[in-house]
């Protein structure tokens, strides 16, 4: 039996499968095939691995109807604080209380929970997990791929969508401009006196952020955060090897009293931090999204937010290329998702280079530059909202899906 679909999707993770589940509820049917054992990724326990989903985004999870499995989860951001090492000249970001939150903090576990259960109820998703991909086809008028069990499946469109060593995108041959910035992201839940009033804190210092994000206290009542620590290459290995006492004084020499006494540390991991950006995110009959077209720094904790972008848009394209009697694949439509997302990604992915780079010039007088630029802002109410619409995803070209 062929089995033939509009997309074949490589890759399930969060931005995959939210394609998968936006594209059906537009009609559009898909594969998706992923390596990973999604019991694996859904197992129990937090391990800091978390997400700032932007208004923006929660619109899409909305409008795909997996927001009700996701509410009793989410942990709203109230607020963002900004400072230069806890020093005075901090911006405070918070919208006014019709504009809602700045967007909500998941565990990563979550969102894979309440994305894949949506999935096995989808008829119009055929999901391939624990699936390894052996060869890839585009032709004229049709896509393929070669699972490792012999299985052939077929579409009209290839989306690579498995993240930054998308294989998908190598094998197009598509340029990637990149760097590597010689740090790593420390990865940890925290548990914490004193409750973190839903304040997100982006703490700045030389060798790079230190973010304090808030989650839901866990059942027992205990407050909670997950750390984002940026530390340099040559530090990760050390940082990471610290005792429970010796992580616990680092993070405290950095945050302070604010959260109180630091009552207990999960398990820690790590990630090395780059950017790359593609010169093209389509290729005949195939579209990149997510981290495949563009991998920037998690200093604004837009990356998901960036994908899910992505997903709207190239969505869209596809539904009003459907409504003309256009296929999937039709080199117009794949034309009108460059020239849309193209440009505006990697204006993102330059942003948060700049912020990267301009709050690691370290020195006393580089800091206090920061600070009156930061004291500034606070004292302009417009560029203060401009800054909060970014933040919030409201800003620019949006896809329908991911309006209010």
């Amino acid at each position: 039996m062929d089995d033939r679909r509009d997309l074949l999707i490589l890759g399930g993770g969060l931005v995959g499968m939210t394609l998968a589940l936006t594209a059906a509820k537009k009609g559009i049917s898909s594969h998706v095939v992923d390596r990973a054992d999604p019991a694996e990724l859904t197992a129990e326990g937090f391990d800091g691995r978390a997400s700032a989903i932007s208004t923006a985004s929660w619109n899409l999870f909305r409008n795909i109807g997996i927001a009700p499995a996701l509410e009793p989860q989410a942990c709203p951001i109230s607020s963002i604080a900004v400072t230069d090492r806890m020093l005075p000249g901090r911006i405070a970001f918070t919208p006014a209380a019709h504009e809602g939150t700045l967007g909500r903090m998941f565990a990563n576990r979550a969102l894979r929970l309440a994305l894949f259960e949506a999935a096995r109820a989808e008829p119009l998703i055929a999901w391939h997990a624990k699936a390894d991909v052996v060869g890839r086809h585009r032709y004229d008028y049709n896509v393929s791929v070669r699972l490792g069990d012999g299985q052939e499946l077929r579409a009209a469109l290839m989306v690579g969508a498995e993240g930054r060593s998308s294989p998908t995108r190598e094998e197009a041959g598509i340029a990637v401009a990149k760097w590597d910035y010689r740090h790593r992201a420390v990865i940890a839940a925290l548990m914490h006196e004193k409750p973190h009033d839903n304040i997100a804190w982006e703490i700045f210092y030389p060798a790079g952020p230190f973010a304090l994000l808030p989650m839901l206290d866990d059942p027992d009542g205990r407050h909670r955060s997950a750390l984002v620590w940026t530390v340099g290459e040559d530090d990760a290995a050390g940082t990471l090897k610290l005792g429970d006492r010796g992580f616990k004084a680092e993070l405290e020499k950095r945050m302070g009293d604010m959260f109180g006494a630091i009552l207990a540390v999960g398990p820690r991991s790590s990630y090395p931090l780059g950017f790359h950006h593609t010169a093209t995110i389509t290729a005949p009959r195939l579209a990149l999204v997510g981290d495949a077209a563009h991998g920037i720094h998690p200093i604004a904790g837009q990356g998901l937010n960036l994908g899910l972008r992505d997903v709207g848009a190239l969505v869209e394209v596809l539904s009003e290329g459907a409504r003309l009697g256009l296929e999937p694949g039709d080199a117009q439509l794949l034309a009108r998702y460059e020239r849309w997302r193209g440009l505006d990604s990697f204006m993102v992915a330059l942003a948060t280079d700049g912020l990267t780079r301009l709050f690691g010039v370290p020195g006393a007088a580089a800091s206090a530059v920061r600070r009156l630029g930061m004291a500034g802002v606070e004292r302009l109410p417009p560029l203060k909202r401009w800054f909060m619409n970014e933040a919030r995803g409201m800003a620019g070209d949006l896809p329908e899906l991911l309006r209010a």
